[in-house]
């Protein structure tokens, strides 16, 4: 007996073809290049909207694979000494750090600005 293929379950969105000669194609995930250091633009805010109150420093501009978002957060938050998050091209730093956080960026050779009030 031959052994059956799990690709089935990798066709997201297709239900039944009635055509002999459909084949299903997988979409490419293509994940985005990051840019060198030198070619991104941050920008380096201060964010309490829906937070309650609560200030964070936001770094937004990134433009890269999440993989290499997360390493620049990490080092971020190590840094500055506290918590954050790093998710869709933005990074999340706990409280007021936006002088520091731009020194760091631009220490790490990004192009780095303060951006907002």
């Amino acid at each position: 007996m031959a052994k059956k293929s799990n690709d089935w379950k990798k066709r997201d969105g297709v239900v039944y073809s009635t055509s002999d000669e459909f084949e299903f194609q997988t979409p490419s995930s293509e994940e985005e290049e990051t840019l060198a250091p030198n070619q991104q633009h941050l920008k380096v805010m201060l964010d309490k909207k829906a937070r309650a109150g609560k200030k964070v420093t936001l770094v937004e501009g990134f433009i890269g694979n999440e993989v290499e978002l997360a390493i620049l957060g990490k080092l971020l938050k190590n840094k500055c000494g506290v918590g954050g998050s790093a998710k869709d091209g933005e990074i999340l730093i706990q409280g007021d750090h936006r002088d520091k956080v731009v020194e760091i960026l631009q220490a790490e050779g990004y192009k780095a600005k303060k951006a907002g009030g």
